[in-house]
Protein backbone atom coordinates (compact mmCIF):
# COMPACT_ATOMS: atom_id res chain seq x y z
CA UNK A 1 0.00 0.00 0.00
CA UNK A 2 1.10 3.36 -0.52
CA UNK A 3 1.56 6.13 1.83
CA UNK A 4 -0.43 9.44 1.03
CA UNK A 5 2.28 12.14 0.56
CA UNK A 6 1.87 14.50 2.62
CA UNK A 7 1.21 17.92 0.49
CA UNK A 8 0.88 21.18 2.43
CA UNK A 9 -2.10 22.39 1.62
CA UNK A 10 -0.54 25.88 1.32
CA UNK A 11 1.11 26.63 -2.11
CA UNK A 12 2.51 30.31 -1.93
CA UNK A 13 3.02 32.10 1.77
CA UNK A 14 4.29 35.59 1.42
CA UNK A 15 3.87 37.04 4.78
CA UNK A 16 0.16 36.79 6.09
CA UNK A 17 -1.08 36.04 2.43
CA UNK A 18 -1.54 32.46 1.87
CA UNK A 19 -2.30 30.72 -1.16
CA UNK A 20 -3.99 27.23 -0.85
CA UNK A 21 -3.39 24.83 -3.43
CA UNK A 22 -6.68 24.20 -3.73
CA UNK A 23 -7.21 28.35 -4.95
CA UNK A 24 -4.36 27.52 -7.84
CA UNK A 25 -6.21 24.13 -8.68
CA UNK A 26 -9.16 26.61 -9.75
CA UNK A 27 -6.55 29.46 -11.72
CA UNK A 28 -5.53 26.48 -13.63
CA UNK A 29 -8.63 25.49 -14.45
CA UNK A 30 -9.99 28.71 -15.40
CA UNK A 31 -7.05 29.54 -17.45
CA UNK A 32 -6.92 26.38 -19.30
CA UNK A 33 -10.23 26.66 -19.97
CA UNK A 34 -9.53 30.72 -21.08
CA UNK A 35 -7.10 29.07 -23.62
CA UNK A 36 -8.72 26.45 -25.19
CA UNK A 37 -11.86 28.49 -26.09
CA UNK A 38 -9.60 31.24 -27.41
CA UNK A 39 -7.84 28.29 -29.19
CA UNK A 40 -11.15 27.37 -30.54
CA UNK A 41 -12.19 30.72 -30.89
CA UNK A 42 -9.79 31.42 -33.99
CA UNK A 43 -11.78 28.12 -36.10
CA UNK A 44 -15.12 29.34 -35.79
CA UNK A 45 -17.00 32.47 -37.40
CA UNK A 46 -18.59 34.68 -35.32
CA UNK A 47 -16.45 34.12 -31.88
CA UNK A 48 -14.13 36.88 -30.93
CA UNK A 49 -11.41 37.22 -27.56
CA UNK A 50 -13.88 39.66 -26.31
CA UNK A 51 -16.54 37.00 -26.22
CA UNK A 52 -14.31 34.33 -25.13
CA UNK A 53 -13.08 36.53 -22.09
CA UNK A 54 -16.70 37.73 -20.94
CA UNK A 55 -17.28 33.57 -21.76
CA UNK A 56 -15.27 32.29 -19.36
CA UNK A 57 -15.73 35.27 -16.45
CA UNK A 58 -19.79 34.39 -16.69
CA UNK A 59 -18.56 30.64 -16.07
CA UNK A 60 -16.22 31.16 -13.18
CA UNK A 61 -19.02 33.02 -11.68
CA UNK A 62 -21.29 30.05 -12.51
CA UNK A 63 -19.04 27.61 -10.99
CA UNK A 64 -18.09 29.11 -7.69
CA UNK A 65 -21.43 30.23 -6.98
CA UNK A 66 -23.39 27.14 -8.27
CA UNK A 67 -20.84 24.80 -6.74
CA UNK A 68 -20.91 26.72 -3.34
CA UNK A 69 -25.01 26.61 -2.99
CA UNK A 70 -25.25 23.36 -4.99
CA UNK A 71 -23.03 21.88 -2.41
CA UNK A 72 -25.01 23.15 0.58
CA UNK A 73 -28.31 21.94 -0.98
CA UNK A 74 -27.53 18.44 -2.01
CA UNK A 75 -25.32 17.69 0.79
CA UNK A 76 -25.40 19.94 3.52
CA UNK A 77 -28.71 21.81 3.77
CA UNK A 78 -29.34 20.71 8.04
CA UNK A 79 -26.22 22.63 8.87
CA UNK A 80 -27.43 25.65 6.30
CA UNK A 81 -30.57 25.56 8.18
CA UNK A 82 -28.88 25.51 11.65
CA UNK A 83 -26.32 28.83 10.38
CA UNK A 84 -27.22 30.32 7.18
CA UNK A 85 -24.25 32.18 7.22
CA UNK A 86 -22.31 28.88 6.78
CA UNK A 87 -23.32 29.11 3.25
CA UNK A 88 -20.66 32.03 2.64
CA UNK A 89 -17.73 30.21 4.88
CA UNK A 90 -16.47 29.38 1.40
CA UNK A 91 -12.78 28.84 3.25
CA UNK A 92 -14.27 25.68 4.94
CA UNK A 93 -14.73 23.57 1.72
CA UNK A 94 -17.65 22.26 0.29
CA UNK A 95 -18.12 22.58 -4.04
CA UNK A 96 -20.69 20.47 -5.82
CA UNK A 97 -20.04 19.91 -9.78
CA UNK A 98 -23.52 19.46 -10.32
CA UNK A 99 -24.38 22.32 -8.65
CA UNK A 100 -21.54 24.14 -10.19
CA UNK A 101 -23.11 22.98 -13.52
CA UNK A 102 -26.64 24.08 -13.29
CA UNK A 103 -24.67 27.64 -12.05
CA UNK A 104 -22.79 27.71 -15.38
CA UNK A 105 -26.16 26.95 -17.34
CA UNK A 106 -27.93 29.88 -15.50
CA UNK A 107 -24.71 32.16 -16.34
CA UNK A 108 -24.77 31.12 -20.25
CA UNK A 109 -28.46 32.19 -20.14
CA UNK A 110 -27.05 35.67 -19.34
CA UNK A 111 -24.10 35.64 -21.46
CA UNK A 112 -26.05 34.31 -24.08
CA UNK A 113 -28.55 37.47 -24.44
CA UNK A 114 -25.61 39.93 -24.17
CA UNK A 115 -23.81 38.67 -27.67
CA UNK A 116 -27.14 37.31 -29.17
CA UNK A 117 -26.24 33.94 -29.32
CA UNK A 118 -28.89 30.86 -28.90
CA UNK A 119 -28.21 28.64 -25.25
CA UNK A 120 -26.77 25.71 -27.48
CA UNK A 121 -24.38 27.24 -29.60
CA UNK A 122 -22.35 28.41 -26.29
CA UNK A 123 -23.30 25.46 -24.63
CA UNK A 124 -21.65 23.34 -27.32
CA UNK A 125 -18.63 25.56 -27.71
CA UNK A 126 -17.49 25.36 -24.12
CA UNK A 127 -18.23 22.15 -23.25
CA UNK A 128 -14.78 20.58 -24.49
CA UNK A 129 -13.30 23.18 -22.42
CA UNK A 130 -14.94 21.85 -19.43
CA UNK A 131 -13.46 18.59 -18.57
CA UNK A 132 -9.75 19.78 -17.85
CA UNK A 133 -11.17 22.23 -14.99
CA UNK A 134 -12.68 18.79 -13.42
CA UNK A 135 -9.49 17.67 -13.69
CA UNK A 136 -7.66 20.29 -11.77
CA UNK A 137 -10.52 19.92 -9.45
CA UNK A 138 -9.68 16.12 -8.68
CA UNK A 139 -6.10 16.80 -8.33
CA UNK A 140 -6.86 19.65 -5.90
CA UNK A 141 -9.28 17.11 -3.92
CA UNK A 142 -6.14 14.52 -4.02
CA UNK A 143 -3.91 17.50 -2.04
CA UNK A 144 -6.51 18.31 0.32
CA UNK A 145 -6.63 14.31 1.00
CA UNK A 146 -10.57 14.50 0.72
CA UNK A 147 -12.96 12.78 -1.17
CA UNK A 148 -10.90 9.19 -0.45
CA UNK A 149 -11.96 6.17 -2.23
CA UNK A 150 -13.68 3.50 -0.71
CA UNK A 151 -11.35 -0.03 1.44
CA UNK A 152 -10.20 -2.40 -0.61
CA UNK A 153 -9.16 -5.85 -0.09
CA UNK A 154 -7.83 -6.04 -4.12
CA UNK A 155 -3.88 -5.93 -3.38
CA UNK A 156 -3.84 -3.48 -5.87
CA UNK A 157 0.01 -1.68 -5.65
CA UNK A 158 -1.42 1.80 -6.10
CA UNK A 159 -3.71 1.34 -3.25
CA UNK A 160 -3.57 4.15 -0.62
CA UNK A 161 -3.61 4.81 2.90
CA UNK A 162 -5.25 8.32 3.64
CA UNK A 163 -4.60 9.81 7.22
CA UNK A 164 -7.69 11.52 6.93
CA UNK A 165 -9.72 8.53 6.76
CA UNK A 166 -9.18 7.27 10.03
CA UNK A 167 -12.58 8.17 11.31
CA UNK A 168 -14.10 6.19 8.00
CA UNK A 169 -11.35 3.15 8.88
CA UNK A 170 -12.80 3.23 12.43
CA UNK A 171 -16.75 2.95 10.48
CA UNK A 172 -15.83 0.55 8.39
CA UNK A 173 -13.56 -1.50 10.76
CA UNK A 174 -16.99 -1.62 13.37
CA UNK A 175 -19.00 -3.04 10.08
CA UNK A 176 -16.99 -5.18 9.26
CA UNK A 177 -14.45 -6.47 11.99
CA UNK A 178 -13.29 -9.39 9.93
CA UNK A 179 -11.09 -7.18 7.91
CA UNK A 180 -8.82 -6.20 10.68
CA UNK A 181 -6.15 -8.13 8.76
CA UNK A 182 -6.44 -5.41 5.94
CA UNK A 183 -4.94 -2.88 8.47
CA UNK A 184 -1.16 -1.63 7.82
CA UNK A 185 1.17 1.00 9.29
CA UNK A 186 2.01 3.46 7.17
CA UNK A 187 4.40 5.92 9.10
CA UNK A 188 2.69 6.47 12.92
CA UNK A 189 -0.71 5.69 11.57
CA UNK A 190 -2.56 2.15 11.16
CA UNK A 191 -4.67 2.97 7.88
CA UNK A 192 -6.86 0.86 5.69
CA UNK A 193 -6.18 0.68 2.00
CA UNK A 194 -8.37 2.62 -0.59
CA UNK A 195 -8.65 3.01 -4.09
CA UNK A 196 -7.11 6.94 -4.65
CA UNK A 197 -10.42 7.73 -6.15
CA UNK A 198 -9.42 11.61 -6.51
CA UNK A 199 -6.89 10.43 -9.07
CA UNK A 200 -9.50 8.29 -11.06
CA UNK A 201 -12.18 11.10 -11.62
CA UNK A 202 -9.23 13.37 -12.60
CA UNK A 203 -8.29 10.84 -15.47
CA UNK A 204 -11.88 9.66 -16.64
CA UNK A 205 -13.83 12.81 -15.92
CA UNK A 206 -11.32 15.07 -17.01
CA UNK A 207 -8.57 13.80 -19.25
CA UNK A 208 -10.32 11.15 -20.97
CA UNK A 209 -13.62 13.11 -21.11
CA UNK A 210 -11.85 16.02 -22.57
CA UNK A 211 -9.85 13.97 -25.32
CA UNK A 212 -13.66 12.53 -26.43
CA UNK A 213 -15.09 16.11 -26.63
CA UNK A 214 -12.33 17.33 -28.37
CA UNK A 215 -11.82 15.19 -31.19
CA UNK A 216 -15.58 14.78 -31.54
CA UNK A 217 -16.19 18.58 -31.70
CA UNK A 218 -13.09 19.12 -34.20
CA UNK A 219 -15.83 18.66 -36.62
CA UNK A 220 -19.34 19.74 -37.56
CA UNK A 221 -21.46 18.53 -35.24
CA UNK A 222 -25.41 19.06 -35.20
CA UNK A 223 -26.63 21.46 -32.85
CA UNK A 224 -27.04 19.85 -29.14
CA UNK A 225 -24.43 17.07 -30.07
CA UNK A 226 -21.55 18.24 -28.19
CA UNK A 227 -23.52 19.41 -25.18
CA UNK A 228 -25.12 15.85 -25.49
CA UNK A 229 -22.07 13.72 -25.56
CA UNK A 230 -21.01 16.05 -22.33
CA UNK A 231 -23.66 14.96 -20.63
CA UNK A 232 -23.49 11.11 -21.37
CA UNK A 233 -19.49 11.24 -21.11
CA UNK A 234 -19.58 13.05 -17.35
CA UNK A 235 -23.17 10.96 -16.24
CA UNK A 236 -21.39 7.80 -17.18
CA UNK A 237 -17.72 8.38 -15.88
CA UNK A 238 -19.13 10.02 -12.64
CA UNK A 239 -21.70 7.12 -12.27
CA UNK A 240 -19.04 4.76 -12.70
CA UNK A 241 -16.29 6.20 -10.72
CA UNK A 242 -18.59 6.44 -7.52
CA UNK A 243 -18.24 2.51 -7.27
CA UNK A 244 -14.64 3.59 -6.31
CA UNK A 245 -15.53 6.58 -4.02
CA UNK A 246 -16.16 6.21 -0.61
CA UNK A 247 -19.66 7.91 0.05
CA UNK A 248 -20.13 11.37 2.15
CA UNK A 249 -20.39 10.32 5.32
CA UNK A 250 -23.75 11.92 6.07
CA UNK A 251 -25.25 10.68 2.51
CA UNK A 252 -24.01 7.10 2.92
CA UNK A 253 -26.04 5.18 0.06
CA UNK A 254 -29.39 6.80 -1.00
CA UNK A 255 -31.31 4.38 -2.81
CA UNK A 256 -31.50 0.21 -3.45
CA UNK A 257 -28.53 -0.47 -0.84
CA UNK A 258 -25.80 0.82 -3.26
CA UNK A 259 -26.26 4.17 -5.27
CA UNK A 260 -24.79 7.05 -3.76
CA UNK A 261 -25.72 10.80 -3.96
CA UNK A 262 -23.59 11.32 -7.30
CA UNK A 263 -24.75 9.00 -8.91
CA UNK A 264 -28.38 9.90 -8.88
CA UNK A 265 -27.63 12.90 -9.26
CA UNK A 266 -25.59 12.03 -12.99
CA UNK A 267 -28.05 9.55 -14.03
CA UNK A 268 -30.64 12.10 -15.50
CA UNK A 269 -27.61 13.95 -17.02
CA UNK A 270 -27.05 9.86 -18.95
CA UNK A 271 -30.57 10.23 -19.84
CA UNK A 272 -31.15 13.52 -20.57
CA UNK A 273 -27.94 13.29 -22.97
CA UNK A 274 -28.83 10.01 -24.91
CA UNK A 275 -32.48 12.14 -25.80
CA UNK A 276 -30.64 15.39 -27.16
CA UNK A 277 -28.15 13.07 -29.01
CA UNK A 278 -31.00 11.59 -30.70
CA UNK A 279 -32.96 14.92 -31.02
CA UNK A 280 -29.49 17.12 -32.03
CA UNK A 281 -29.07 14.16 -35.40
CA UNK A 282 -32.64 14.10 -36.13
CA UNK A 283 -32.92 18.01 -36.34
CA UNK A 284 -29.54 18.14 -37.94
CA UNK A 285 -28.93 22.09 -37.26
CA UNK A 286 -25.49 22.91 -37.98
CA UNK A 287 -23.31 26.00 -36.51
CA UNK A 288 -20.40 25.84 -38.90
CA UNK A 289 -18.89 23.48 -41.48
CA UNK A 290 -19.56 23.12 -45.00
CA UNK A 291 -23.09 21.89 -43.73
CA UNK A 292 -23.82 25.26 -41.70
CA UNK A 293 -27.63 26.02 -41.93
CA UNK A 294 -28.15 29.44 -43.25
Amino acid sequence: MLAYPHIDPVAIALGPLKVHWYGVMYLLAFLCAWGLATYRAKHRDGWTSEMVSDLVFYGALGVVLGGRIGYVLFYEFDKFLDNPLWLFQVWTGGMSFHGGFIGVMLAMILWCRKYKKTWFQTMDFIAPCVPTGLMFGRIGNFIGGELFGRVSNGGYSWLMGFPTAQAADREYLIAHPEQQGLLQQVGEYLLLPRHPSQIYQALCEGLFLFIILWFFSAKPRPRMAVSALFLIGYGCARFFMEFFREPDADQGYILFGWMTKGQMLSFPMILIGILLMAYAYRRKIYDWGPQKNA
